[in-house]
């Protein structure tokens, strides 16, 4: 029985999503008897975020349904500095054209997660650069720096953890914190936003923006954050040997987002299905609970279910259908990646690197030798083997049970 009385931290919490709070009781309290407005940041470093990004992505959709409205905050503005939050090197200045560019790319996944209308708990995606960019630097100083100590900055983990290291925190980096307070402050005053959530890395800076509405405009917001995902072998959540797990198709293709999912560790199933689904906790119940092959089941539905929210229905019946072809019928599925390699051809090893099975051509080296890679079913032993298919034929190039591509001309 959960000791909320909220619809919001009631589901927060049987999700797995809640790790701190700054005042449960009131928060517990407001959400109970009105709409809140609430806010995650998100800096467009890149042209898509990754599934790392997708928790606190999660954590705005249970927002918006339990009945209160979501804010997608843009760092436009933030991005220009750099968070050093879990960082040990200063982040790479960004273009405003560059910033813009990846702002494009990643505001549709937000679309298709979230509702946007002009309802009440109609989701708002908006950009911090709209003030940040305006505000002058002596007016910083004056209104906003007096409420920041040097003291206090420095005990922070973000901060901490590159100094103990003697690695360069530039000044830029260090007004980081002070920009994301300003951030809470404005939407307090512009969106009457009561409350920020993020991951559990972001506490310290949701803190400061808590403290800094309180002393300026004597304010009462608050702070909510999710435990950062791992998975159950150590593993940060959302890397594989190739790399980020992008939530857009560009820069990944729906069937290896698939596939990632599926490939979930056994003991990892119930704790995704819960935080990344919408799946009643009734039947995440009786799924966690297979055993054996039967758990493969849950693991498929959690495929599904991921990818329909992320990518759309269509792209995650499509990347089902090609995993049973290529594995139950031993065909080659239409949305397995594939891999051109020109009329001169390319080196086995080369070629599973180039398609994204491994990391390296080292590493592509050591599975040919360990016989796990194999050629329309017939296993590779040589890494200078050249894979030239005829005009208009295709290979199927495999890494493991799990790893599939096609390689053609």
């Amino acid at each position: 029985m959960s000791k909320y009385t909220s619809d919001l931290l009631r589901l927060l919490e049987e999700r797995g999503h809640l790790h701190q709070i700054t005042d449960p009781e009131a928060l517990d309290a407001l959400a109970a008897k009105q709409v809140v407005t609430g806010y995650v940041g998100f800096d467009p470093t890149a042209p898509s975020l990754h599934i790392g990004n997708l928790a606190s992505i999660m954590l705005l959709k249970r927002l918006q349904d339990a009945g209160h409205r979501p804010i997608v905050i843009m760092g436009g503005g933030t991005a220009k500095v750099g968070d050093p939050s879990g960082r040990d090197e200063t982040r790479q200045m960004l273009t405003e054209e560059k910033l813009a560019s990846n702002i494009a790319g990643i505001q549709g996944t937000f679309e298709r997660i979230l509702r946007f209308d002009d309802s009440e708990t109609g989701a708002l995606l908006i950009n911090n650069d709209d003030w940040l960019s305006k505000l002058g630097y002596v007016e910083l100083l004056r209104d906003v720096g007096p409420h920041f100590t040097i003291n206090r900055m420095l005990t922070f983990d973000s901060v901490k953890l590159r100094l103990d290291r003697e690695q360069p925190l530039t000044f830029i980096e260090f007004n980081y914190m002070i920009m994301q307070a300003y951030d809470y402050l404005v939407l307090a005053r512009e969106y009457n936003c009561q409350l920020q959530m993020g991951g559990s890395d972001q506490w310290g800076n949701i803190v400061n923006g808590i403290e800094l509405a309180r002393r300026i405009d004597g304010k009462e917001v608050y702070g909510v954050t999710a435990p950062l995902i791992t998975r159950s072998d150590g593993q940060k959540m959302g890397k594989s040997v190739s790399g980020a797990i992008w939530l857009n198709e560009d820069q990944l293709p729906a069937y290896d987002f698939w596939q990632y999912w599926r490939n979930t560790d056994d003991r990892d199933v119930g704790h995704f299905l819960r935080i990344f689904t919408d799946i009643p906790l009734e039947e995440i119940a009786r799924l966690e609970a297979l055993e054996g092959a039967e758990i493969n089941e849950a693991k498929i539905v959690l495929a599904n279910a991921v990818t329909a929210m992320v990518r759309g229905d269509e792209a995650a019946k499509a990347a089902e259908a090609t995993a049973k072809e290529t594995f139950a019928g031993g065909g080659a599925g239409e949305d397995l990646p594939t891999l051109a390699v020109g009329n001169e051809g390319m080196r086995v090893a080369a070629a599973l690197t180039a398609i994204g099975f491994t990391a390296s051509n080292g590493e592509a080296k050591r599975k040919i030798a360990e016989g796990a890679v194999k050629l329309d079913d017939a296993a590779v032993n040589d890494p200078g083997f050249l894979l030239l298919p005829s005009q208009g034929t295709q290979l199927r190039l495999s890494l493991g049970k799990k790893k599939h591509g096609l390689v053609t001309r």
